[in-house]
């Protein structure tokens, strides 16, 4: 028997890598020879993790958490069936940590249902600034909110569609565009009257949403203009300017065609209609929500670019 097989639960531990807390999320709990076993579809990644799961010369350890498993291409739009997260300790701490590197204006790098993300607070405006910068991100380029519920969305949007279309969509993979209420951070997007919202299909961002006063912004953890990301050792260039990064292994099949295109966006502002903004992951589901369920008429949209 493997002598790693008698771990399990969670442990907490901390790699600092120019300045930068690396949290690994990964329950060991029934795991722990596919955790170790990697290396045998993928060799370097598999000793690289191998290596993350002793503790650094300096005595500091990690999280070690199980991530969920993404949703498949049947199933993009399945709420979780745990809609509080998880309740374990290691889980609660790595949520905490989080939260309180982004209260404190920093930025987190955080596993989606699609991509990896980076966020920040969005009624922060020296973080929004700083998201802009990390990404090399053009001015006038939207940022998308992230919410841990629908529930929430009504205080930052003004919905011109049936609720149960929007909890037909979220959580899942589908950014809805709405018009902004006043409620919103007026330094974010102050360029157009609408914006990106994101509910996504993954417990641990809605939990850690949840656990923050106001909205997320969110956007992929990369270079503005080059690809999404599915492992955290794919954007290494930008952990020297985050303040944590959640590793949540990786996310989805890499070899799919499908893996990197992220959440589809729709703009829904107007009543009545929908635009796809960008295709995404989930168009044709989406498409058949709006079209055959509600009956809203598709039309092109130049007032909102992701």
């Amino acid at each position: 028997m493997d002598s790693f097989s008698f771990l399990f639960g969670s442990f907490v531990a901390y790699f600092c890598f120019t300045d930068v807390i690396l949290v690994t999320s990964q329950f060991f709990l029934g795991v722990c020879m596919n955790y170790l076993g990697d290396e045998r579809d993928a060799p370097s990644r598999g000793a690289d993790r191998r290596r993350k799961a002793f503790p650094d010369p300096s005595g500091r350890q990690r999280w070690l958490q199980q991530p969920p498993p993404s949703p498949t291409s049947s199933d993009l739009h399945h709420r979780t069936s745990s809609p509080h997260g998880h309740s374990g300790a290691g889980w609660r701490e790595a949520v905490a940590a989080a939260a309180g590197a982004l209260r404190a204006g920093g930025l987190v790098a955080v596993p989606t249902d699609t991509v990896y993300g980076v966020a920040c607070l969005a009624q922060d405006p020296a973080a929004v600034r700083s998201i802009y910068r990390l990404k090399g991100r053009r001015g006038g380029k939207p940022l998308a909110i992230c919410l841990g519920d629908v529930d929430r969305l009504y205080r930052y949007c003004r919905v011109e569609v049936p609720d149960q279309l929007l909890r037909d969509l979220l959580p899942g993979p589908v950014t809805v565009v709405l018009r902004r209420s006043e409620e919103l951070n007026k330094d974010l997007n102050p360029f157009t009257p609408l914006v990106g919202v994101r509910v996504p299909n993954h417990p641990f961002i809605r939990e850690l949403a949840r656990a923050c006063s106001g909205p997320l912004a969110l956007t992929s953890a990369n270079i503005s203009c080059q690809g999404s990301t599915l492992m955290v050792s794919e954007f290494q260039d930008l952990w020297p300017q985050l303040s944590l990064i959640i590793d949540g292994g990786q996310i989805g099949d890499a070899q799919s065609p499908e893996a990197r295109l992220g959440s589809t966006v729709v703009d829904l502002s107007v009543s009545g209609k929908f635009a796809i903004i960008r295709p995404g992951c989930a168009l044709t589901s989406t498409v058949e929500i709006l079209r055959q369920k509600y009956g809203l008429v598709p039309e092109s949209s130049e007032d909102f670019r992701l």
